[in-house]
């Protein structure tokens, strides 16, 4: 059977690398950031986050970039705070955002207001007119769980999008197959996610770029510029920044790229795979 590399039209020994700008809408420091690393530096795709307070500012920045959903059932920062955007109380913490914790998320969560929140997230990113390329998970919710990761599986077939997955060696330590799963059911992925420690995607890239192996590999970054706001909300803002100088496309990184012989590709190619394989016959 073909690799995904050839079935995308590559050399099955060709290494492709998605470079994924997580948490558009976060902050408009996010924003500016993404757009900016998209349009102007080396990142190949993004993903919003529906809920949050400058998604909709995000919507109006929009030009038809590669652009996905970030599935949004957390809010973690401590004084910055998001909700769900359909009636969901079991998605509610004591102060009235998301739960801060996959813990306490996956201890009361309500698997029907789940899957109908992550639905009003898609269908809302496509009613601001994006063109959805892909679906991922704040934090991985809904991948570790079985219960969860049917909802998302159920989602990404629904509206025939390829999803991101953690790579092959995290199925034996989360206690169930949902790659095989997955592929099963006809969605599209890529091969490897390139682990991070945290936002900061920079020494994982560089470390992982001589490791790299054929095929589609996955990189999530949060790029944002520097800006009061952002330090004002994200303990971790100095790492985004960093993140955003990394993908500029003069720097060190786009000159490893081309030692490496990587190419960078979007999301957009996977969703026309899957699209195009799902209405063949048999």
């Amino acid at each position: 059977m073909d690799s995904l590399a050839q079935r995308l039209g590559y050399d099955a020994h060709a290494k492709l690398l998605i470079i994924t700008c997580d948490d558009l809408g976060l902050s408009h420091a996010a924003n500016v950031g993404v757009y900016e690393s998209l349009r102007h530096g080396l990142a190949t795709s993004a993903s919003l986050m529906v809920p949050c307070p400058w998604a909709r500012g995000a919507t109006g920045e929009y030009r038809g970039d590669d652009v996905g959903v970030h599935l949004t059932l957390n809010a973690e920062l401590d004084l910055y705070r998001w909700g769900p955007i359909t009636q969901a109380p079991s998605l509610l913490d004591g102060d009235g955002g998301f739960p801060r914790t996959l813990a306490d998320l996956w201890d009361h969560a309500d698997l029907d207001e789940v899957r109908r929140e992550c639905r009003a997230q898609i269908e809302r990113a496509i009613l601001w007119g994006f063109d959805v390329s892909h679906l991922d998970a704040h934090l991985g919710a809904l991948e570790f769980r079985p219960e969860f990761f049917d909802v998302y599986l159920e989602l990404a077939m629904e509206f025939r999008l390829p999803i991101r997955l953690s790579g092959p060696q995290t199925e034996p330590l989360v206690g169930f197959p949902f790659r095989a799963l997955a592929a099963e059911e006809g969605a599209v992925f890529p091969d490897e996610l390139l682990v991070t420690s945290g936002i900061g995607a920079g020494k994982a890239l560089f470390d992982g770029l001589d490791q790299l192996r054929p095929g589609v590999t996955e990189v999530a970054v949060h790029p944002a510029v520097d800006s009061p706001e952002l330090e004002a909300l994200a303990p971790d803002w100095g790492a985004r920044v960093d993140d955003l100088r990394l993908l500029a496309g003069n720097g060190p990184l786009a000159a490893a790229l081309a030692v490496a012989k990587v190419h960078l590709i979007g999301y957009r190619p996977l969703r026309d795979l899957m699209r195009r394989d799902l209405l063949r016959p048999g």
